[in-house]
């Protein structure tokens, strides 16, 4: 995330703040401008075009201080969620919440990184959309299923406790497993749906991944009965990308998105000067020379303060490509399918 400063009084201010905490001036987050900017009393704010901006109206339903276009009005990153807990579930509102802020934190580096979305209401066939259901809203039904289907990424909202989700991690051996964490993984599945469809770009992401068309369910049978093959460290990013080569993919892209933004965030606040990664000629570059010495040492802060290590994994030479692969998908986000304000 970028280090942002109260345009007011230069205090620093942080990526939810609605509120300067040093002055009282009320915070909202210009996306064009991917700056905290001030509004007045009303919740106003006017670009430097003369265009007027609107706090969002779910400030206090989600905490969201992004601008809208009119007044009463929500964000482009609300519009994005298609379903949400009910007015009465007062435990699926606080996890809505933290899910909501994971998914703004997504948003935000999408568009930085040159993939912006358009929402399902915009776009009904390709747009993006979430559901972020609540197991306590679900008239006793089995938990949610976290998964994508047709640009419909669904979010189990149990996942913002902490206790539960150690829990899940635990008892599937995960090294990592945070909210944000799925919905990087999740919106890896969209890219692909998006940007891998056909010609070279299909036939190199087979030749790395594998073969996407085979049988999904049997696969997952696979790697719940027997786990993943022997020396999978040599070719994988996780165990859980052994299991089909879609989720290849989204493992992948979702390491894609941990590096380029906590470069950015090392970088914003003096912990290493590089470049924006984008202005790399190539992404494999990025990891050597930048992201594998950077992640080293903090794993080693990490350790320091008693704590299991930052970024637990190794990126072997195949992941390398995989990453290379994925990132490159930058241009045809850019200039292809998706779109958005």
């Amino acid at each position: 995330m970028k280090a942002y400063r109260c345009r007011v009084c230069d205090n620093t201010l942080y990526f939810e703040n609605s509120v300067c905490v040093s002055c009282g001036t009320a915070l909202g987050f210009s996306r064009s401008e991917r700056a905290i900017v001030p509004v007045d009393p009303q919740g106003r704010y006017v670009d430097a075009s003369g265009l007027v901006w609107w706090i969002c109206r779910n400030l206090n339903l989600s905490g969201c201080t992004w601008l809208a276009t009119v007044t009463g009005g929500q964000c482009a990153a609300c519009d994005l969620t298609r379903t949400r807990p009910a007015d009465g579930d007062v435990e699926g509102l606080e996890q809505f919440r933290l899910a909501e802020q994971a998914k703004r934190h997504l948003v935000a580096e999408l568009d930085t990184l040159g993939f912006r979305v358009v929402d399902k209401v915009a776009d009904p066939e390709n747009g993006l959309a979430f559901d972020l259901l609540s197991t306590s809203d679900q008239s006793g039904e089995d938990n949610v299923v976290i998964g994508h289907a047709d640009g419909v990424i669904t979010i189990d909202l149990a996942e913002s406790d902490d206790a539960y989700r150690e829990k899940v991690r635990a008892r599937l051996a995960e090294p990592y497993r945070t909210m944000l964490g799925h919905f990087r993984h999740e919106v890896g599945h969209y890219i692909e749906w998006q940007l891998v469809r056909d010609g070279e770009t299909q036939a190199r992401c087979r030749e790395l991944f594998g073969d996407e068309s085979t049988d999904y369910q049997a696969e997952i049978d696979r790697h719940y009965a027997e786990g993943p093959p022997a020396g999978w460290e040599s070719e994988y990013i996780s165990t859980y990308a052994t299991m089909h080569p879609f989720e290849d993919f989204a493992e992948t892209w979702a390491h894609y998105l941990h590096i380029c933004d906590t470069i950015e965030t090392a970088s914003e606040y003096g912990l290493t000067a590089v470049a924006p990664v984008t202005s790399f000629a190539s992404f494999a570059d990025v990891v050597r020379g930048v992201w594998i010495p950077l992640a080293v040492a903090l794993n080693m802060v990490n350790r320091s303060m008693g704590k299991d290590d930052l970024y637990p994994f190794v990126i072997p030479p195949p992941v390398l490509d995989k990453l290379e692969f994925v990132a490159s998908l930058r241009e045809s986000g850019t200039s292809g399918r998706q779109s958005g304000t």
